[in-house]
């Protein structure tokens, strides 16, 4: 028998990825649920479940080897069967698909992983047409707060006319950078938030990456992840980072894409529409979480004060991760983007959607804002044209300020308190 976890909040909050997998379940016959640990997947999952639904966690070892041994019987269930921690027994899914294909009926399974189950070499089946993959975050900013979380569809539908007023501060948004998103962490504060964050990713790489690729080399992949936040908003080049490890470039690639199958990093692809031979293709890397990125910087909120912190990048990594967050339940169907020309003309944030419209953001930790903050907004405009909807300056102050056509300075909780 199952029951929901107890929140270290002392209260379940909602989450935006309740309602996508309950309609998940009303027509898909396997829905898998996949994101960080500790991040909350099994008490949405419980939330979202008929009490009367068959829970087998793969963290049980009996339940693993009852799996192993007889993967048939394993997944067999009239009802909802929910399958926690899917990809430590990945053979399962081709049994998965037997019985689906059996018997077609939706909402059969609900899986959850720590992992990108569907990405591992050892998966036998993508279960192509049969299944449906929502990823869940740690906690977005609004889902903390209770506030809207709607910027994305906001902006796209005022474009120019867009507004917002804020009455946060600098400081308030370097507590929550430092707070980060994970349940654990947001319950918590000085240095027992610190020793979550310490052995977070020390059990990340010494259970998770190591059971997915069976490497061994733990010490090189933690110097990595040290090396990773302190570059992180910038390009993420496996040569320059091999150079600094001492290590060859493919292992230094292996590594940045395990990383990003239990759900550390993310990487952000260049922009492009052909329009520019100029345009830089390589990706931008971000952490899924500013906390474990402020803690991997021995950063707290009063060292990110100082005028000489690694505040803006940190911060430039916190608004993407939240953008990201909002792109996988926001009405808007868009795709998230940076921009970087060879002569180093930059915007951090590109969003387009299906319809090729384009936001342009800039993020800036200053409480100020100037003309030429939108240099690189004003260079993508040139090559955007019409397409461009409107460009975004998120800066640490409190209102929203007009710089021209299609131009804004806008405070960074429009993000969270923006209704969709």
């Amino acid at each position: 028998m199952f029951s929901t976890p107890r929140s270290p909040l002392g209260r379940i909050l909602d989450r935006h990825a309740e309602a996508l997998i309950a309609e998940a379940l009303t027509d898909t016959r396997v829905v898998l649920v996949v994101g960080a640990r500790q991040s909350g997947k099994s008490t949405v999952v419980a939330q979202v479940t008929p009490s009367d639904r068959e829970w087998r966690s793969l963290d049980n070892a009996a339940m693993r080897q009852a799996a192993k041994a007889d993967p048939v019987t394993f997944v067999s269930h009239p009802g909802l069967l929910v399958i926690d921690e899917i990809q430590r027994e990945p053979d399962l899914l081709l049994a998965i698909k037997e019985t689906v294909d059996a018997d077609p009926r939706p909402g059969r399974f609900l899986l959850t992983g720590s992992a990108h189950v569907l990405s591992l070499r050892s998966v036998p089946d993508a279960l192509p047409g049969r299944i449906e993959t929502i990823e869940l975050w740690p906690l977005s900013q609004g889902e903390i707060d209770g506030t809207p979380d709607g910027f994305v569809d906001a902006v796209f539908d005022a474009g120019p006319d867009y507004r917002h007023e804020s009455d946060l501060t600098r400081d308030d948004y370097i507590a929550r950078i430092v707070r980060g998103g994970f349940p654990e962490a947001v319950a918590r504060s000085g240095r027992r938030r610190e020793r979550f964050f310490e052995n977070y990713v020390g059990d990340l790489v010494n259970r998770d990456v190591i059971q997915v690729s069976a490497i061994e080399h733990g010490p090189q992949m933690r110097r990595l992840i040290r090396l990773l936040a302190a570059r992180s908003g910038g390009l993420a080049v496996p040569g320059t980072l091999a150079g600094d490890l001492g290590i060859s470039r493919p292992t230094v690639e292996s590594y940045l894409a395990l990383l990003e199958q239990v759900f550390l990093v993310k990487r952000v692809p260049a922009w492009t529409r052909n329009l520019s031979a100029r345009a830089v293709r390589t990706p931008k890397l971000f952490f899924v979480d500013s906390g474990i990125a402020a803690d991997q910087l021995s950063q707290d909120e009063t060292s990110l004060q100082r005028l000489d912190s690694p505040l803006g990048a940190l911060l430039e990594g916190f608004v993407t991760s939240e953008i990201a967050r909002q792109l996988t339940w926001s009405r808007t169907r868009a795709e998230i983007f940076h921009y970087r020309t060879k002569d180093q003309v930059e915007v951090d944030i590109v969003l387009e959607d299906r319809r090729g419209r384009v936001i342009a953001i800039e993020v800036k930790a200053a409480a100020t804002v100037r003309a030429e903050d939108f240099r690189g907004i004003d260079h993508l405009a040139q090559r955007t044209g019409d397409d461009l909807v409107t460009g975004i300056v998120f800066y640490t102050g409190q209102r929203t300020l007009s710089f021209g056509p299609k131009k804004l300075a806008v405070p960074i909780s429009a993000l969270w308190e923006s209704q969709q």
